[in-house]
């Protein structure tokens, strides 16, 4: 670990900001937070990311999907000489009743390793950016990392415009209600020629660092992982009056696919997860004339993952199911040299991979060099309330992470 700790000012900022946010989006029956892309909790968010960076000089700028940048430092002029800046933050929205930690942590922990930083009269090199990136749980419109993935042109702004959510609003009628032009959406090149390097700091969704010891880790590598629809046609009728040998009952291939991929998954090492479904017509005493679903496969081989996939198309075929690919993400491997050098600057920080996708992950697809931070979590629970992490290890975090942007964007950085 990083020998520092976070100063006694960014110490404060960091107490201050998460108390300003812990109302945000938090719904007082499940005690989660519900921070859904481009609506009035979003909206209050970005606000909020806005009055912290120019609280403290940042230029703030939007990109082409909406992501916020706020920079320490002229970032255009970094790009143009061909030093492109450092960047560091996470995002700010969550899944259905997530916890308080994953992304906030992030972009909190960043700006007060700014504050900690200037307290300590540093002055980069070269730019220092924090970032807000847009809709990264994807809990609306179903595709998550949105945000990096439209600018770095890994999904087309076509496809993110016809996104739709579960009232059946686009992607792009969300972000016109919210006052931004859905039709600017796009691969935002001037924005990545800004990006010279991309530290996420993030909670550990798992338990590594608390059986290892350790306050932070340094990330090496992300599983590949996907998402996929799976649609099955049934026929309504009535509960009460339909013998069982004549229904169409969409229920039926549901469940088959669940026992599937189930089953899949633990002969081929997997993760898989169906944790969203839609049933029409939804009411309690009517066979389903559809059932939609949603599943989430991730592992360390990217073919043992797809296998999973393939059992479960091979067991919906015989109800007429139809499986849609909505996102892949290959297996990401993060700048090596990148990880190493983060590691030994922490002290012989653990190195660890980890299941959850993450913009880090996409920017590193995308040929930025890349790494991530991660923050013990002793309870090992994430995407719930019952997330977790110390004062003392999310202060070790901003510490780590303002040593990070020493190391590299000093004068001897390089």
């Amino acid at each position: 670990m990083s020998n520092r700790s976070a100063s006694p000012g960014a110490t404060l900022a960091f107490r201050r900001m998460w108390a300003d946010l812990e109302e945000v989006g938090l719904d007082g029956s499940s005690g989660g937070y519900r921070r859904y892309a481009w609506t009035r909790t979003d909206h209050d968010l970005r606000e909020w990311f806005t009055g912290e960076a120019t609280a403290r000089g940042l230029d703030v700028t939007t990109d082409r999907m909406g992501n916020q940048w706020a920079w320490w430092g002229d970032a255009d002029a970094a790009a143009r000489a061909g030093d492109p800046g450092l960047v560091i933050g996470s995002h700010l929205d969550s899944v259905p009743d997530g916890g308080a930690f994953d992304g906030p942590l992030g972009v909190v922990s960043a700006l007060a390793a700014v504050d900690s930083l200037r307290e300590r009269g540093f002055q980069p090199s070269r730019p220092v950016g924090v970032v807000n990136f847009a809709d990264e749980e994807g809990s609306r419109f179903g595709v998550a990392c949105a945000g990096s993935r439209v600018i770095t042109g890994a999904m087309t702004a076509d496809r993110a415009r016809g996104l739709k959510d579960v009232d059946g609003v686009t992607m792009a009628e969300a972000i016109h209600r919210a006052g931004r032009d859905p039709g600017h959406l796009g691969r935002d090149d001037e924005t990545l020629a800004r990006i010279g390097t991309y530290v996420e700091l993030h909670v550990e969704q798992g338990r590594a660092l608390d059986h290892l010891g350790h306050a932070v880790g340094v990330g090496s590598d992300i599983w590949p992982h996907g998402r996929w629809r799976i649609d099955v046609p049934g026929q309504a009728n009535h509960a009460g009056t339909t013998a069982l040998d004549q229904r169409e009952d969409a229920m039926l291939g549901l469940a088959a696919a669940v026992i599937a991929a189930r089953r899949s998954a633990e002969e081929h090492a997997c993760l898989a997860t169906v944790g969203k479904v839609e049933i029409t017509p939804g009411a309690v005493n009517a066979i389903p004339s559809c059932a939609t679903a949603w599943l989430d496969a991730r592992g360390p081989d990217p073919e043992a993952v797809r296998r999973v996939v393939s059992d479960v198309r091979d067991v919906v075929a015989d109800f007429d199911a139809l499986v849609t690919e909505e996102s892949w993400t290959p297996t990401t491997a993060f700048d090596a040299d990148l990880t190493r050098r983060l590691a030994t600057l922490l002290g012989g920080a653990p190195v660890i991979a980890t299941g959850a996708g993450h913009d880090a992950g996409i920017l590193a697809n995308a040929g930025i060099s890349t790494s991530m931070l991660f923050v013990r979590n002793p309870t090992g629970v994430s995407h719930s309330p019952d997330e977790w992490a110390s004062a003392d290890d999310c202060l070790a975090g901003v510490a780590a992470l303002a040593d990070v942007v020493i190391d590299l964007t000093g004068p001897h950085a390089g």
